[in-house]
């Protein structure tokens, strides 16, 4: 059996790589399979790139010619890259330190990473590192590897795990998840090195900085720093071996090259002047998760008075205010929030839920829309379906709950049950399975299975089947009682004992009618 599926699998493999064939990497310069083009790579990056950057607290807006120049010193390594892409150079306004890169050249850094660091040539050091995961092709060779464990081309579907919207986005935006907090092989970190203090030479800058920053972030993890575990080192694990192979790399590299350092702080002044509303915001945050409502209010009018520009600080207020049921000072809130960031899917979501509790549908309709127009979500989702349900609209409401029941979350698990009380009495096949079993005497069985979450009854079983004349028979049988949500019950057919197991292929069995029970 194993020497089959070996088989079979070697023929998918090489029909996979006639009809793709291998291409020259155009960092490394090696011969490698590929599955993902191009113009694939490209579509993907830029598809995915607003959804991640949204997953991630949104672009920091506050400061434009901070990106500005982060984007500059990208764009100054993408000039002495091997490979020729629209690279993106976006930052995020997170506290985490972190960085990441999507197919096609998309990269984002986070404001907190950006605090870690000392001057220019560690920035560019980390940029680099990033520019080669695109380039070499690590997230589109990360894609292959999926599909050849699924054995067919796609191009989205990879699961999705370890990210903090894990469990509520849905759709394509589980895709972008998944590719943010994708971890690289051994081989690809080293490739990001060697090429990325490449890179960062050719521009011009040290490369002794991106070994110092190795060796620090070396130290972090060794002191289980847990931002940086749940940032940058969750996928770009720090090591003594990868320390000592940058060292190495410095041997083939010149030994001169600018630092950047006052460049580097004049452009942080602002991010450093702010960061202790940041702290006060991010604390607030885990003070409201524990219920410290007081607490975390204080810690938010704190992190305004610091900075009154940041949207993120009228939302913890929103958020605040809605935990104890004042509706209207929330609204109040995340309409502060949209005037100062109108990009940003959480404000919208968290306003178009208070109107909806505050019964001003429409206008909740057009904010839960402009919220899964920048980022899908389950609870987005579920609650437009309830809308479109209280509005009379059944097609829209089972669309909405349809596309929400992907998610494993709370918000999900309501989406599906929904969805199975409007289409359930309407097309019960599609919900209720139906299959022969024969019993140690050989007399036949159907088993019908409710996998759904809802409790089910009246219902009927169409059976289609060959008598021994070989003539089609066709009968109904009214099932008695209800079937709960994840049960199974079990009827008998009354045909006689059966000799033959092959028999049973000849009986075709279909639920025609069942009914949700309240």
């Amino acid at each position: 059996m194993k020497q089959k599926l070996f088989f079979i699998f070697s023929l998918c493999f090489i029909e996979l790589w006639l009809f793709t064939g291998c291409a020259t990497n155009p960092v490394t310069g090696q011969r490698e399979l590929t599955l993902v083009s191009e113009s694939q790579e490209i579509s993907i990056g830029q598809e995915h790139y607003g959804p991640s950057r949204q997953m991630q607290g949104g672009d920091y807006t506050i400061d434009p010619e901070l990106t500005a120049y982060v984007s500059t010193l990208g764009q100054k390594l993408a000039a002495v890259s091997d490979r020729n892409l629209p690279y993106e150079f976006v930052v995020l306004n997170n506290s985490v330190p972190n960085a990441w890169a999507l197919p096609g050249g998309k990269i984002a850094i986070n404001r907190g990473l950006l605090l870690e660091l000392n001057n220019e040539a560690e920035l560019t050091a980390v940029l680099g590192h990033e520019m080669v995961h695109a380039a070499a092709r690590h997230g589109a060779k990360g894609m292959e590897r999926g599909i050849l464990l699924q054995g067919a081309i796609l191009a989205t579907g990879i699961a999705i795990s370890g990210h903090e919207y894990a469990n509520h986005v849905v759709g394509g935006a589980q895709l972008a998840a998944t590719l943010v907090s994708q971890k690289y092989s051994r081989d690809a970190e080293s490739e990001a090195d060697y090429y990325g203090m490449t890179y960062m030479s050719r521009a011009g800058y040290d490369p002794k900085a991106a070994v110092a920053l190795q060796e620090t972030f070396v130290r972090l993890s060794e002191n289980q720093r847990q931002d940086w575990l749940s940032g940058l080192f969750s996928s770009h694990p720090p090591s003594q071996g990868r320390v000592d192979a940058n060292r190495e790399t410095l041997y083939v590299l010149p030994n001169k090259g600018e630092l950047g350092v006052e460049s580097y702080q004049k452009a942080i002044a602002g991010l450093k002047q702010n960061q202790p509303a940041y702290t006060a915001h991010d604390e607030g945050r885990k003070a409201l998760n524990k219920g410290k409502l007081e607490e975390a209010e204080a810690l938010a009018q704190k992190a305004l008075k610091i900075e009154p520009r940041e949207a993120q600080f009228y939302a913890l207020t929103g958020d605040i205010q809605l935990k104890k049921n004042q509706y209207q000072n929330a609204l109040n809130s995340y309409d502060r929030a949209l005037e100062r960031n109108n990009n940003f899917f959480y404000f919208y979501l968290q306003r178009g839920l208070i109107q909806n509790k505050l019964n001003s549908q429409n206008s909740a309709k057009s904010d839960l829309e402009k919220s899964v127009s920048l980022l899908p979500t389950t609870v987005a989702y579920k609650t437009l379906g309830d809308i479109a349900l209280a509005q009379g609209d059944r097609q829209s409401a089972m669309e909405y709950f349809k596309a929400a029941a992907g998610s494993q979350s709370e918000a999900g698990q309501q989406a599906r049950q929904s969805l199975v009380r409007l289409d359930l009495p309407n097309n019960p096949h599609n919900y209720l399975k139906a299959e022969t079993v024969l019993n140690p005497q050989g007399y036949v069985f159907v088993k019908i299975h409710n996998p759904t979450d809802v409790r089910v009854g009246d219902i009927a079983l169409l059976i289609r089947f060959l008598d021994a004349s070989g003539q089609v028979r066709e009968s109904v049988r009214n099932i008695p009682g209800t079937l709960a949500a994840g049960n199974t019950l079990s009827i008998p057919l009354d045909m006689g004992p059966v000799g033959d197991p092959s028999a049973l292929n000849t009986i075709q069995l279909l639920v025609t009618r069942a009914a949700v029970v309240e």
